[in-house]
């Protein structure tokens, strides 16, 4: 193939002798022109006048990927080391290193890439070119840069087969790690798009995926949402205006035809070598990785999704592993998710979800946000959105229905001590169900909407499990525990595990048949319910059937829910997206209170799914049980998971049981199972109790700090009264 520049970037050709070339080749090799004329074009296009800026540590692969890129683009290639340091200097960089020190290299290094111009190139960076702010802002802008991240292990490896001497700031006292772990904060700054590399990869793997990453970055196009009721003759007459994306469907919340946005093209799926390089990873570099593969950059640009991501996890957890996995007993393990400010699973989701919504909604538009939880959910929220900036707290109101006879006496003082100016709580005489329900239908009300937006310029948004954004973190925690179990020598990748989760709206289980999806070898997702059994009878049965039942409250309140709203999107997954089936089966089970699946739906959804349930007698059994032999307390969602678990797996495989919440959110059902015979009231006086058993985990801090700002009980029924914003009955 005919290359212009053969590797060669600073060799120039002159605009005349170009031409002349060009006009041989086509007069004496038509069909060898043509495909030159197709690979010039495909550069032009993707690069135009941009530059692919390959950056990341020393021994990385820089510069042989950008070899390979550049001959795949047929452009320049210019490898900073090689063609502007040592050519400036006219010296060596290890020469250039070990004369002036590392600081003064830094600086001298960071003067260079400021006088550098190029376009339409594959740039190869120095390892340490990132720590120079001036220099990185100068060529950036001309560039879209690529973050070469390889895992540090193999990184130390591949350096020590090649005796690097020039790595900048290796120094005695100062280890080769160490360097590598504190250069990672300027590449996370820098990079527009991160491309994984495991150890293995091969050098024409790694540039494929470049490419891909950059056709990707350039093209917000490919990644765009649908309806869960939508038909597939209405996607393929939709106009470009209509389409949706990410930011929009965090905005939206419910489409407008009823049903549940889904990616259009499903989720990103991981190489087994990429998953595999996140092992040594931290839950926050996970999750970087994993949500920047589901979030467009056009919609939010790594740089921010990273400074998003380390807001919500880095100091609002108490636990430094954020979501640690605890060996419980025999095969069984916990996935402990309760290490939030308010205490349960929801945390993942709402201490991201606001700061992702705040930056998506338009700046000129002001949002009221409204929510339906069966407990866990209230607090996890109020906090969550309470904690954005006093700008985003100024255009964006929320306001929690709660079933007011629904929830724990714990919970009920969590969701009155987290409200602030612009969050509140709002007391519902009915079920978790009807608080759904009622929020669909103002959602698909224009009359409502209508209102809101010309009198008080607000439009409506919705902050529960059926929003994608509220979703999508929850697929992070069981990756991420996945490679924990890895991590700690327990399997190797690509062993199965199962999963059981309790599970009442479907959405945390249904996240983690997404992390299947995305490659983490999930065998069975068990869905754990208490004796509101409609999701276990439909995954034996098919038929989902509400007629003539009621709720029954539970020691598990979280899953006291008869409807599961994310139910739909995995029945529009199984049915090959089909949405006109979708609206049928949802349309029968509004108006006829049921609807049965085909045999061929029930079988696949059979090969995913098993189901079980638990009784209260048997959930607090199980509480004492496992408190007397391993003196770890359950709550009492976890504790229908462990029985559920129990009865339905086989022992070949290890299980991941989600401990969705801490066991002091539910002290009188927990005090009951240890066998305590006079239960004081009062909700802090409870958890002093508790706290006097130096059980495991111990007592939630953040839930405690809540407790001490509510008060006694007389007084919290005060601040309950005075702090409900309305009460709504339920129609007769």
């Amino acid at each position: 193939m005919f290359h212009i520049f053969q590797y060669q970037p600073l060799r120039l050709i002159t605009q005349n002798s170009l031409s002349s070339m060009c006009l041989k080749l086509m007069l004496s090799r038509p069909v060898a022109f043509a495909q030159i004329w197709k690979s010039w074009f495909s550069s032009h296009s993707l690069l135009g006048k941009k530059n692919i800026i390959l950056m990341g540590p020393p021994g990385a692969g820089k510069t042989t990927t950008g070899r390979i890129v550049g001959q795949k683009l047929d452009c320049p290639v210019i490898d900073i080391d090689d063609d502007v340091l040592e050519t400036t200097w006219n010296m060596s960089v290890s020469e250039k290193l070990q004369d002036v020190g590392y600081e003064e290299f830094l600086e001298e290094e960071g003067k260079a890439l400021l006088k550098f111009s190029a376009s339409g190139s594959v740039i190869s960076l120095s390892g340490s070119n990132p720590m120079h702010a001036a220099g990185m802002q100068h060529i950036k802008k001309n560039g879209i840069v690529v973050y070469l991240d390889v895992p540090t292990t193999v990184i130390m490896r591949r350096l020590k087969s090649k005796q690097m001497d020039r790595i900048v700031g290796l120094s005695p006292g100062i280890s080769l790690k160490d360097i590598l772990q504190f250069r990672k904060q300027f590449y996370k700054r820098w990079f527009d798009i991160r491309v994984l590399c495991g150890g293995d990869v091969a050098a024409e793997v790694v540039a494929e995926k470049v490419l891909d990453a950059v056709k990707r970055y350039q093209d917000s196009e490919l990644e765009t949402f649908i309806s869960t009721r939508s038909s597939h003759t209405a996607r393929s007459t939709e106009e470009d205006s209509h389409k949706l994306y990410f930011s929009d469907v965090v905005i939206q919340g419910l489409a407008l035809d009823g049903g549940l946005f889904v990616p259009e093209r499903g989720l990103p799926k991981f190489t087994a070598e990429e998953w595999q390089g996140l092992i040594e990873a931290t839950y926050i570099e996970r999750a970087q990785v994993i949500l920047e593969k589901c979030i467009h950059p056009a919609d939010i640009p790594a740089s921010k999704l990273a400074e998003i991501i380390e807001t919500a996890y880095g100091e609002n957890f108490s636990c430094s592993k954020v979501a640690p996995v605890r060996h419980l007993a025999g095969n069984q393990f916990l996935l402990e998710l309760f290490h939030g400010p308010t205490a349960s699973f929801k945390d993942f989701a709402l201490q991201l979800m606001p700061h992702l919504f705040a930056y998506c909604i338009p700046r000129s538009c002001n949002y009221l946000i409204l929510v339906a939880t069966s407990g866990d959910t209230g607090s996890a929220v109020l906090d969550g959105f309470s904690r954005l900036h006093d700008a985003d707290k100024q255009r964006i109101a929320l306001v929690n229905f709660f079933p007011e006879d629904g929830v724990s006496p714990i919970q009920k003082s969590q969701m009155i001590g987290c409200q602030k100016e612009n969050a509140w709580s709002v007391g519902v005489k009915s079920d978790f169900d009807f608080c759904q329900t009622a929020i669909k239908q103002i959602f698909t009300n224009s009359d409502f909407t209508g209102f809101l937006t010309v009198e008080y310029g607000t439009a409506l948004a919705a902050a529960n499990s059926i929003n994608w954004a509220r979703l999508l973190p929850q697929i992070v925690y069981h990756a991420s525990a996945y490679l924990d179990l890895i991590h700690q020598g327990i399997i190797s990748f690509g062993s199965p595990v199962d999963i059981c989760i309790p599970t009442g709206n479907f959405g945390n289980m249904l996240a983690a048949f997404y992390a299947k999806m995305m490659g983490i070898p999930i065998r069975k997702c068990i869905c754990a319910s208490n004796e509101n059994n409609v999701l276990t009878e439909f995954i034996r049965t098919g038929v989902y059937d509400l007629r003539g039942r009621k709720l029954i409250s539970s020691f598990s309140p979280a899953v006291d829910i008869l409807k599961s709203s994310n139910l739909e999107r995995y029945l529009h997954l199984i049915g090959n997206e089909d949405g006109q089936l979708v609206t049928q089966l949802f349309n029968q089970l509004e108006n006829q209170g049921h609807f049965q699946l085909r045999k061929d739906l029930l079988g696949k959804l059979q090969q995913d799914l098993v189901a079980g349930w638990c009784s209260d007698e048997d959930c607090l059994a199980a509480i004492h049980s496992v408190y007397s032999t391993t003196g770890y307390i359950l709550d009492t969602h976890t504790a229908v998971a462990k029985v559920v678990a129990d009865r339905l797996q086989d022992r070949t495989c290890p299980i991941i049981i989600s401990s969705t919440a801490h066991y002091s959110k539910f002290a009188p059902a927990i005090l009951r199972a240890l066998r305590i015979a006079e239960i004081n009231q009062n909700p802090l006086s409870q958890l002093h109790l508790l706290s006097s058993y130096s059980a495991l985990p111990p007592i939630h801090w953040g839930l405690l700090e809540t407790l001490k700002k509510t008060g006694n009980g007389d007084h919290q029924l005060v601040v309950c009264m005075a702090y409900h914003a309305c009460w709504i009955n339920e129609p007769s």
